[in-house]
C-alpha cells in the first residue's frame, strides 16, 4: 500500500539535496520532519519512488516556466521515458558516477542516477540502519530469541542501541541541508528531526508483534528485547571530537570506549560548525556496507521477594563466608533461601539483604528477622498467591537450619520501609553469661531494674577489618536476669539496633562503656547468644 508522502514545496531542495548525498528513502523524511509513522513502514523503494515523482514535479513545474512553446504532453513524456531523476552530482571521493550520468557537456547540468542504484547504497547516514535492517528478517530474527528465551511476558519494550558515529554523520548532514534551507529564507529545527532511533521502532515493532502473537511492542514494559548495532568501518568517525572537545570524554571502567553516544553528542553541542567542518566532511562520505546486527539481548526488571527467617544454627553464616579466597562453611541462610526461589523464577542471579544480620554462632528465633531479595532478570515473574505458599514450603522442607514466612512478592519502593528507622528500632536478644566470680540470684536482681542505659562503643575489635573506627552511642532499653548456677544466668535485652551484645557483656578491653563486667564488678563472658525478636512491622504477615 502506497502512503502519499505529507511533504511542501519547501522539503524539495532539502529532499533532492539529501538524495543527491547519498541519504536513503527515509533519512530523507527524518530530514523533511515526516512524523506520519505510517511513511516508514511502506517499502523502501515505494518511498525512493515517491521522492523522485515529488522532485520530477517540480521539475516539471520548471521546464513548463522556462519553456511555454513545448506542449505538456511532450515535457511529460521525455520525464517518463527516463529511469532517472535530476540531482546534484556527488562529489567525486564520495560514489562512482553512474552509468546514466550526462556527458556534462552543458554548463549546470546535473548527473542522472537511477532509482535502482540510489536504494542499493548505504545510506550516508544510518548505515543502514533504515534500509535493509528493519525489515521482516529482522523482525523474525527478534522473535525467534524471544521465544527461545522462554520469559513470562504480555508487553515488550525494544531498545535500540546504536554506533555513536551516526550522530556525527547525522550532524554533518544537518549542517549540509542547513545552508539550503537558511537560502530559502526557511526555518528547520534540528531537534525537529526524527531520530533514527524512533523511526526505526515505527517500522519494525509491528513486524515484531506480528511475529509474537498476542504479545504488544509498548513505549513501556518490563521486559526489554535490546537490538544492538554496530559499524567497525566507520568508528574513527567520531575521533577527531576528543581533540577539540577532549573534556567530553573522560575513561570510565566500565566502558570499553570513551566514545559513548551520550560524549558524543554532548561534543556535538560544543563544537562549532566551522570547527566540525574542518575537521569532517560534509555530507559525510559512503561506506562500503552496512552496519552489523549483535546478539539479541533480552533482560525482565528485577523481582523483589520478602519475608522473615529464622536460622536454628550455631554454625551458619548469613552470608557466604570467604576468607582470603578461601570457603568456610559449607552454607549460608542467604544461599538456602535463594536456591529455591531462583530456581521457581528462573532469575539470572540475586541480591540479598535483610534487617541487620546475625554473627553465625547466634541464632535467630521468634518471628524472625526481615529479609529481602532483588531477583535478576527472572525469566518467570508471576506467582499465584498458593504458589508462593508453595514455594514457602519447599524452602522450609529443603533444610533443617532454616526456615522462612510471610514469603511474598513486593515492590521496589516496598523495600525501602525495611531499611527506614534501621538506628531507631529495638531487638530483643537472650544471653548465657559466665561469670568468673560465683553468684547468687541476689547479685544479679539489681539489672532487672536498669532501664534506658546509653552506652558509648568503640567498634568492635572483631568488625574493625570492615567498619569504621568510631564511638556510637546506642541504648539498652531494658533488661532481665534468670539465675542458673554460681557461674551462669540468662540476660535478657531489649536494645537499640546496631548494639553490639557480645561487646557489651564482655567489654571489648574497655572498647565498651559501661559494661556487664563494670556493672558485677567481675569478668563476665557469652556463652550463647540468640535473637528473639527484630521489631520490624515488615513484611505483611500472611495468615497461615
Amino acid at each position: 500500500m502506497t502512503v502519499m508522502l505529507p511533504l511542501k514545496e519547501k522539503d524539495k531542495p532539502i529532499v533532492k539535496k539529501l538524495l543527491s548525498a547519498g541519504c536513503c528513502a527515509r533519512c530523507v523524511l527524518r530530514f523533511c520532519c515526516v512524523s506520519v509513522q505510517a511513511a516508514y513502514r511502506q517499502a523502501h523503494q515505494e518511498t525512493l519512488k515517491e521522492l523522485q515523482a515529488f522532485i520530477k514535479e517540480k521539475e516539471t513545474n520548471e521546464v513548463q516556466d522556462s519553456m511555454p512553446q513545448t506542449s505538456t504532453h511532450e515535457i511529460l513524456k521525455s520525464h517518463d521515458a527516463a529511469l532517472s531523476i535530476d540531482v546534484e552530482e556527488p562529489p567525486c571521493k564520495r560514489a562512482k558516477p553512474d552509468p546514466t550520468e550526462t556527458d556534462g557537456s552543458e554548463s549546470g547540468s546535473a548527473a542522472l542516477v537511477s532509482p535502482k542504484n540510489l536504494d542499493q547504497r548505504v545510506c550516508v547516514v544510518c548505515l543502514g540502519i533504515l534500509q535493509d535492517l528493519c525489515g521482516p528478517a529482522q523482525a523474525k530474527k527478534i522473535a525467534e530469541t524471544v521465544k527461545a528465551e522462554n520469559y513470562q511476558f504480555d508487553t515488550l519494550v525494544l531498545s535500540v542501541s546504536l554506533p555513536a558515529q551516526l550522530c556525527v554523520r547525522e550532524h554533518s548532514c544537518w549542517l549540509h541541508v542547513k545552508k539550503e534551507v537558511r537560502e530559502k529564507g526557511l526555518v528547520l529545527d534540528k531537534d525537529d528531526v526524527i531520530q533514527v532511533k524512533e523511526a526505526f521502532k515505527w517500522i519494525i515493532q509491528g513486524l515484531v508483534a506480528k511475529e509474537l502473537v498476542g504479545v504488544a511492542v509498548v513505549g513501556k514494559s518490563p521486559f526489554e528485547v535490546g537490538v544492538e548495532f554496530i559499524h567497525p568501518e566507520t568508528e574513527s568517525d567520531c575521533h577527531f571530537l576528543a581533540k577539540s572537545c577532549s573534556d567530553c570524554f573522560k575513561p570510565t571502567k566500565n566502558k570499553q570506549s570513551v566514545f559513548t553516544r551520550m560524549a558524543v553528542v554532548k561534543a556535538l553541542e560544543k563544537i562549532s560548525d566551522a570547527a566540525f567542518l574542518q575537521h569532517y566532511p560534509c555530507p559525510p562520505l559512503e561506506a562500503s556496507s552496512g552496519c552489523t546486527p549483535q546478539d539479541i539481548q533480552c533482560l525482565h526488571v528485577s523481582v523483589f521477594i520478602a519475608g522473615r527467617y529464622n536460622k536454628f544454627c550455631r554454625s551458619l553464616p548469613q552470608t557466604p563466608w570467604v576468607i582470603d579466597g578461601e570457603r568456610r562453611m559449607e552454607s549460608s541462610v542467604e544461599e538456602l533461601i535463594a536456591a529455591p526461589i531462583l530456581s521457581a523464577f528462573r532469575a539470572d542471579g540475586f541480591n540479598f539483604s535483610s534487617s541487620g544480620r546475625e554473627d553465625v554462632d547466634v541464632r535467630t528465633l521468634g518471628n524472625g528477622r526481615p529479609f529481602a531479595m532483588e531477583l535478576l532478570n527472572p525469566h518467570r515473574c508471576r506467582f499465584s498467591k498458593a504458589e508462593m505458599k508453595q514455594l514457602q514450603e519447599t524452602i522450609n522442607e529443603s533444610s533443617e537450619k532454616v526456615k522462612v514466612r510471610d514469603l511474598q512478592i513486593v515492590t521496589r519502593e516496598a523495600m525501602s520501609r525495611m531499611k527506614e528507622g534501621e538506628e531507631e528500632k529495638t531487638k530483643s536478644y537472650t544471653a548465657l553469661v559466665w561469670t568468673q566470680k560465683a553468684i547468687e540470684k541476689e547479685d544479679i536482681a539489681f539489672i532487672d531494674d536498669i532501664k534506658d542505659l546509653t552506652l558509648d562503643q568503640k567498634t568492635p575489635l572483631r568488625v574493625l577489618h570492615r567498619r569504621a573506627l568510631a564511638i556510637r552511642q546506642r541504648v539498652i532499653h531494658s533488661m532481665n536476669a534468670r539465675f542458673v548456677d554460681p557461674h551462669h544466668f540468662y540476660l535478657g535485652l531489649k536494645t537499640q539496633a546496631g548494639t553490639y551484645i557480645k561487646e557489651f557483656v564482655h567489654g571489648d578491653f574497655g572498647r565498651t562503656k559501661p559494661n556487664l563486667c563494670q556493672l558485677l564488678k567481675t569478668d563476665t563472658n557469652i556463652l550463647e547468644l540468640d535473637v528473639e525478636s527484630v521489631d520490624v512491622d515488615w513484611p505483611p504477615p500472611i495468615p497461615e
